[in-house]
């Protein structure tokens, strides 16, 4: 049947969506294509990692890791705050609830591994090595951010890994996950020795005489 984007049949059908899983397989399996994730991924990695710098020995370390979690308390308080006075914050009562009941207690020790996090995510991208579940955790990470009501850099940042998950196979090619990768498949889908089945012997037969 004609159409106004031209002849549709079957076949062009299948041709058209043939072409559209051949593009997505060169973005997210070619080796070629490996070079624009390479690009991504060094971008979002030092993103995460001067982030947890900071966080770690730098200009944030006072509020993070050496100030008892006075940050992750302020910002907790800050979403919880905004979500009562219905001026942002952490939008979802559910959320809001969270914050105040396990992260503002507990906001010592979430400083910590939050600053840990971020400078392992942003080390495993920037290397290359398990980057899908870096790219993962960082996503993760963003949208805790993003649902205490803070954007910044988060939306950004999350396109991003998102783009890197879906690109997981070729992600790291140009990285250690070129080595990584087929040895952690190796691992998990080692097969189990063979056993021969134990064929029960005959009952040996007199003579017939």
């Amino acid at each position: 049947m004609e159409s106004s984007r031209g002849t549709v049949t079957a076949s062009g059908t299948l041709e058209a969506a043939s072409g559209n899983v051949r593009l997505a397989d060169w973005f997210y399996r070619s080796k070629v294509a490996s070079l624009l994730w390479l690009v991504a991924r060094l971008w979002l990695g030092y993103g995460w990692l001067n982030a947890g710098y900071q966080k770690l020995w730098g200009s944030e370390s006072a509020a993070f890791w050496n100030g008892g979690g006075a940050a992750v308390k302020g910002f907790a308080a800050a979403g919880v705050a905004g979500s009562k006075a219905g001026t942002g914050g952490a939008s979802y009562g559910w959320f809001a609830a969270f914050l105040h009941g396990f992260v503002i207690p507990n906001a010592s020790w979430i400083a910590k591994l939050v600053a840990l996090s971020e400078l392992a995510i942003g080390a495993l991208l920037i290397l290359g090595l398990f980057t899908g579940a870096a790219a993962f955790a960082g996503l993760a990470l963003n949208l805790v951010y993003m649902f205490t009501g803070s954007a910044g850099v988060n939306p950004a940042y999350a396109i991003v890994a998102v783009f890197l998950i879906l690109a997981w196979r070729n992600a790291g090619y140009l990285g250690l996950d070129r080595f990584a990768l087929p040895k952690a498949r190796d691992l998990f889908h080692r097969r189990s020795p063979m056993v021969k089945p134990v064929v029960p012997a005959r009952p040996a037969v007199a003579p017939v005489h």
